[in-house]
């Protein structure tokens, strides 16, 4: 699989694949999309990398700037899919819906944030595993303005892929390029994951009584 990954970097589908990969996992959450900007930013960095052992870098490696577009626009465009197919959805969705308490309860909290003018959760959730999935459907689903979810998702689209991107750069001008430095970056792409997990299932603060 590193073999592949390692070969498609340096071809110019490595941005139709990263593309595609961001844009699907907001319905197959297991699709390994951050991976894929990690390793494409890696290899965008292996020019300059610094590492102790010299690697061969190869002549053509992704643009970095183009990476950090790409994603980002992949990851609005489908958000707004899952958003645009859960606000049209009958009665099939519905039932989905209901059987699940974690969509449910991710409705509840996005309704009264977005009500409250805050989306912050949106920009948490695009980190944590499926929940970007969760939101986006639910945004749809309590049929929240676009105006209301598309700002957020923007935004949490622009953090998540410059996180990843910086990831795979950093870690590999700081590490080297080798499997070292990509690792190090899918840990920390990990970490951060499960700190969006723990914050979007703690309970939000109950209200303070007036007094």
């Amino acid at each position: 699989m590193l073999e592949t990954l390692g070969s498609l970097t340096t071809s110019p589908w490595i941005y139709a694949v990263v593309a595609v990969s961001i844009l699907l996992d907001v319905f197959l959450p297991v699709l390994p999309s951050g991976v894929l900007v990690i390793t494409a930013a890696a290899a965008a960095a292996a020019a300059g990398a610094t590492g102790p052992v010299p690697v061969p870098v190869p002549e053509r490696v992704p643009d970095i700037m183009a990476l950090l577009v790409i994603a980002t626009t992949a990851s609005v465009l489908g958000d707004m899919a899952a958003y645009r197919l859960a606000r049209r959805g009958g009665a099939r969705l519905d039932r989905a819906i209901a059987r699940s308490r974690r969509l449910t309860r991710a409705h509840e909290r996005l309704g009264a944030a977005l009500a409250r003018g805050g989306g912050a959760l949106v920009v948490i959730a695009r980190f944590a595993p499926a929940g970007r999935s969760v939101v986006s459907l639910g945004a749809g689903k309590t049929h929240r303005k676009v105006k209301e979810f598309l700002p957020w998702s923007v935004l949490a689209g622009m953090a998540w892929a410059g996180y990843s991107v910086a990831l795979g750069y950093f870690g590999t001008q700081w590490l080297g390029a080798t499997w070292l430095g990509t690792a190090v970056s899918v840990i920390a792409l990990f970490a951060a994951g499960a700190l969006a997990a723990f914050l979007i299932r703690r309970p939000p603060p109950s209200p303070t009584p007036a007094g």
